[in-house]
This record gives structure tokens, sequence and C-alpha cells, in this order.
């Protein structure tokens, strides 16, 4: 067991059925990544999902979109009529030879098919169930459908994102999903250590709404030290100091933008000493910032005054230095301070590339290698990673159902009638 624990992942002996859409999809890979041998269960025709660009080659194909490509990796694939007889029956074999389920269906919905975890728990005791939903299974809104847009606002989320002066607004592209999903993964992995302590599975109810009010942890710590109410403010840091100065975090420079914000505090004096003996060194430092008493300087007690004092030319200093220039000088003055990079710097980081993190993944029906994200951490004893790529419509149908003793004249009357 340790030898393949260590060739093949933390999970490499345990099975996951993944019945989700686009909410849970992140939980079942995070599950593959660490080893689990996930199933992923689509209709027959294949999952919806599929249609969402964009598409390799930018040529709409449900077999290549790019964001099916990039969260159902590491998981086989088949097709499966739920709502026929033969369908719930097929699932019901699959789950006892399984140890998680994960499913994203309104609430009620396995429930009507016969396929609740109360049937499910009698099927496979041990089995653990996570089902995420926008709402959860209980409550007021546990009925109501949501996209990413609707659960950023009803998590509170949208309220502190954009300008004081224009409405809320949402990241530019669905963030709820992988949020909720790595909630979903944690309570999955909790779940299965209560398991493995006990015996015994359990039903993991996610609720989109909840998993986002993480992202708000800092806004009730500022009220409560500083009695501040978080707000939108655009690029603007405020809650700092008591005498309501709010602070830019975002530079324009050369190239595109800086993350520099000014700090009190030990962190706080040696860069901004280090960034003052820069801008001096360049002529562009003003006397106010080289007679500041930056030992002394306090980021709680600041007036708007004094950062807009520090801030000016600080703005200007910036324009003058590209990304690279910044965070390189940066780092030999042991400064605060970050470039904002874009997709293809990132890309292009040197540090991800230390780290071995990106990795090429083989696509033969492409006839490509394409570059993926690597695992989301490094274990010393096991391995975290792409094993491979996401499932063409029912591409393990043969091979799974086999597993179950059905042959090949089985499939094919079962594809002729509409389960599979």
């Amino acid at each position: 067991m340790s030898t393949n624990i260590e060739e093949k992942g933390l999970l490499t002996s345990f099975r996951v059925l993944d019945l989700s859409n686009e909410r849970g999809f992140l939980c079942g890979k995070i599950l593959g990544d660490l080893g689990a041998d996930v199933i992923k269960i689509e209709k027959p025709g294949g999952d919806p999902a599929r249609n969402i660009g964009p598409f390799f080659e930018d040529k709409p194909d449900p077999e290549k979109s790019l964001y099916w490509f990039a969260y159902n990796n590491n998981k086989r694939g088949i097709t499966l009529n739920l709502e026929t007889e033969s369908g719930r029956d097929i699932f019901c074999r699959l789950v006892k030879t399984a140890d998680f389920l994960i499913e994203s269906f309104s609430p009620g919905y396995m429930e009507s098919l016969g396929l609740g975890y109360e049937r499910i728990s009698r099927v496979n005791p041990q089995l653990v169930m996570t089902s995420i939903t926008p709402f959860g299974q209980t409550g007021p809104y546990s009925q109501y459908k949501a996209s990413d847009l609707e659960i950023m606002a009803m998590s509170g989320l949208m309220s502190l994102l954009g300008y004081p002066d224009r409405p809320p607004v949402r990241v530019t592209v669905p963030q709820s999903y992988m949020w909720t999903g790595m909630q979903a993964a944690s309570g999955t992995l909790l779940a299965h250590y209560y398991r493995g302590r006990t015996g015994k599975g359990q039903h993991v109810d996610v609720s989109a709404q909840a998993s986002i009010l993480c992202a708000l942890a800092h806004a009730p710590t500022f009220w409560d030290v500083n009695e501040v109410l978080t707000v939108r403010e655009g690029p603007i840091m405020s809650g700092r100091s008591v005498k309501g100065a709010k602070m830019r975090c975002i530079f324009p420079c050369k190239d595109g933008f800086i993350n520099f914000i000014v700090y009190g505090g030990p962190a706080g004096i040696t860069t901004n000493k280090a960034l003052t003996e820069w801008m001096d060194s360049e002529g562009m430092a003003t006397e106010y910032l080289k007679n500041k008493d930056w030992d002394s300087f306090d980021i709680a007690t600041v007036t708007q005054e004094e950062i807009d004092q520090i801030e000016g030319p600080t703005a200007e200093f910036l324009k003058t230095k590209t990304k690279k220039e910044f965070f390189e000088e940066a780092i030999k003055r042991r400064m605060l301070g970050y470039p904002v990079t874009t997709a293809e710097e990132i890309l292009a980081d040197p540090q991800l590339y230390a780290r071995d993190y990106w990795q090429k993944v083989a696509h033969p029906e492409l006839d490509q290698e394409i570059t993926y994200p690597g695992g989301f951490g490094k274990f010393s004893l096991s391995p975290c990673r792409i094993w491979r790529r996401a499932p063409l419509i029912g591409e393990h149908n043969e091979e799974i159902y086999g597993e179950l003793g059905l042959n090949g004249n089985d499939l094919l009357m079962l594809k002729q009638a509409g389960i599979i």
C-alpha cells in the first residue's frame, strides 16, 4: 500500500463517483490530483459544461472545451441515464464499489430518483456523499437556482468589489465555483478522516453561498479592531488608520501595474526607507520623504494629508519603472511590493518553473501536448499531479462497466435503450 501511495498519491486506493456540474468539478479534480480513481458520470450525449468555451484552436466542439479539460482531468468518464430504472440499478452497483460520491443537483432531485443519501447509505454505509448546491439542502433559499453571479451577490462579496461611486461588480470570470469546490473537497476529506476513525460514512452538505463567506473574513476584523465598516474602495485600502486615511494598492508603471502599499511597523520601516533611498538616488525623492522619520511612522494614526505626500511622488517614480525593474530592485533592497502579472507572464514565471509547476499532458485525440497548471501542493512522500487528461464522452464505458461484469453486447443494448 505504501508503495502505491508513494507512486500514485494519498488517495490511490479510493474511488469517487462524480455527478457534479461546474460547482463541483474542482472538488472531484482535487481528489483526483491526490490519486483517487474519479469516475465522471455524464448523461448520454455528454455534460452541458462541454459547451463552455474557450475551445482548443477556437473551434467549438464538446470534445475540445478548454474549460472541460481544466477541471475534469484526472477523471475517467462514463455515460449513464439516472432517469431510467436500469440506469439507477447500474449506479447503485457502482456505489457499492465507491468511497465518495459528489453531486450538485437541486435539493430533492436525488431523492426523487430514489438515490438520496438515506437510500445510498443503505447500499454503502461507508460512503461519503457530498452535495453541492447554491444555498444548501435546507433553509428558505434551498430551492433557489443561482449562477456564479447570484452566488457572488448573495454571499456579500460583491458589496466589497468595485468603486464606491459605481454599482458592485464581480471578478471577471466565475470564482464562486472555485471557492465552493475547494470547500467541498475540504469537507469531503474531513468526512473521510472521520470515516477512518469510526468506519461510518456521512452526508456533507455544501452551500456555495456559505463557501464564499470566508472571503469576507477581513471585514469583521476591521470593525472589531478599528470600528471601520468595510466598503467598496476600488484599488484603495481603508480601515488601517483610525483617522480615516485611505491608501492606494495599485500603481501604474511603464508596462502595467505594481502592487505597492504604504506600510507601518517593522516591515514599513525597511520598505519606506529603502524606497526613499532609491528615489533619492534618481533625484525623485521629495524633501518631505527624505526628512520623514520612518522609525516612528504609525499607519494606525496617519492622516490622509500624510498619505498623499507619500503616495504622490511614489506614483510618479513608479511610472518610470517596468515591472521587472521594480521587482528586481525591490528584492535587492528588501522592499515589499510586487508586479501585477498577466496570464502570459505567469506562464513564464521563473518561480513556477523552478518548482516544476507546469505539466505537459498528452492529448492523442488532438495529436498535441497541452500545458496545464500542476497540483495544488507538493507532498514529500506522495505525488499530487495530473495523471490523465479529461475524458471524452463515454470514453471509459467499456472499461468501467466491464469491471461490473457487463460485456460488449450488454453495452450495445444499454446504448440502444438510451441508458448509457
